[in-house]
């Protein structure tokens, strides 16, 4: 099959990659030729210089994009020269309703889409164990399995097109409050006294555990903070999630006040770093 790949960064390289073993015919597009679209080319990809010339070629498109407008304006500009039967996917984070504008455009050239976006991260990528929550008809859904089973682990269908994209914002917002929960512990634990490895091991088969907790502790220990997943992309998620919660009529109390530790950590220069950069919060207090 004839895929391509829009947005060649964290997610889109293993995406990509995944692809190219599983057999398929990849075609890639990116605004900058990094090391990722370098590394896929010598592996057998084709790069396209636009989203629109990708789009004239692919029977499955893929999008893995960082910000709404950048998926906004992709979007409408391969809509442009999409044709009948062709399939459109995008594994950004967005919100449902910029989703439904892509299906909306898409549509009226006969092509089909499916909101998709994806949590495990790089290593999950990579690995091709990603979780994909899907929004769409099943028709469409079952056309795009043979892709999706390249570098998802779980892949379900959650309902019409938007629908992935609220269980994905859900589940942004409990990454974003989790990760500042395992800061908060962690901090407190080093106060008590306690040993942060004991704490993993012992807590992480306890109820107070979360894959959170599990995946930031090691690098609260080792000052890990290579950006895996940055402060300013889940920053960006809290954005979208408050946006979507005061249309819904719905106050997110809690999250409100941990968008205003991601946006402090901002404001501190630590856009770049993974998330684990919060725990330095409480370093002064816990040392």
């Amino acid at each position: 099959m004839k895929v391509g790949v829009i947005g060649i960064g964290k997610m889109g390289r293993p995406i990509a990659v995944r692809l190219i073993a599983a057999g398929h015919d990849v075609s890639i597009c990116n605004r900058s030729d990094n090391a990722g679209v370098r590394e896929l080319r010598d592996g057998g990809a084709t790069v396209l210089g636009t989203p629109a010339e990708l789009a004239a070629e692919a029977d499955v498109v893929l999008t893995a994009l960082p910000t709404e407008d950048t998926v906004r304006q992709v979007y409408d500009d391969m809509a442009a020269v999409a044709s009948n039967g062709q399939l459109y996917a995008d594994h950004s984070t967005v919100s449902p309703g910029l989703n439904r504008h892509c299906a909306e455009i898409l549509a009226r050239r006969g092509a089909s889409f499916l909101d998709a976006p994806v949590s495990g991260g790089p290593a999950g990528a990579e690995a091709g164990t990603l979780t994909v929550m899907v929004g769409g008809d099943e028709a469409t859904f079952n056309r795009a399995l043979p892709v999706f089973e390249a570098f998802g682990g779980k892949i379900r269908l959650c309902g019409g097109v938007g629908a992935g994209q609220a269980i994905k914002l859900v589940n942004q917002y409990l990454v974003a409050v989790h990760t500042m929960a395992a800061s908060e512990a962690a901090a407190f634990a080093v106060q008590l006294g306690a040993d942060l490895g004991t704490v993993q091991d012992v807590i992480g088969t306890s109820f107070g555990s979360s894959a959170m907790l599990l995946r930031n502790l090691p690098r609260f220990i080792a000052r890990d903070f290579s950006p895996a997943t940055p402060v300013g992309l889940i920053a960006k998620d809290l954005s979208i999630i408050h946006s979507e919660a005061q249309d819904a009529g719905m106050p997110l109390l809690l999250g409100g006040l941990v968008e205003q530790y991601y946006l402090e950590a901002k404001a501190r220069g630590w856009t770049g770093e993974d998330m684990a950069a919060l725990v330095k919060f409480w370093d002064r207090q816990a040392g």
